[in-house]
């Protein structure tokens, strides 16, 4: 996430040369991504939507970001 991203809640993930960004409420996304990993995003961002969203509050007012979890 960056404080200064604009528009409907999102995240950005990559995986290695690979980007795509994640609307956190209808997990749209955007950019290319394998398919495995992609799902492993999506089930990640399922497992912490409200910290998502928490933290794009946060990001929103500049203030520092919260860890999430990692998919285990």
């Amino acid at each position: 996430m960056f404080f200064s991203e604009h528009g409907v809640p999102h995240f950005h993930a990559i995986y290695g040369e690979f980007k795509m960004t994640v609307e956190i409420e209808s997990r749209r996304t955007r950019g290319t991504f394998p398919r495995r990993a992609r799902q492993f995003v999506l089930e990640w961002a399922v497992i912490h939507e409200q910290e998502l969203s928490d933290n794009w509050e946060r990001a929103r007012r500049g203030e520092p970001l919260e860890p999430i979890a990692p998919l285990e």
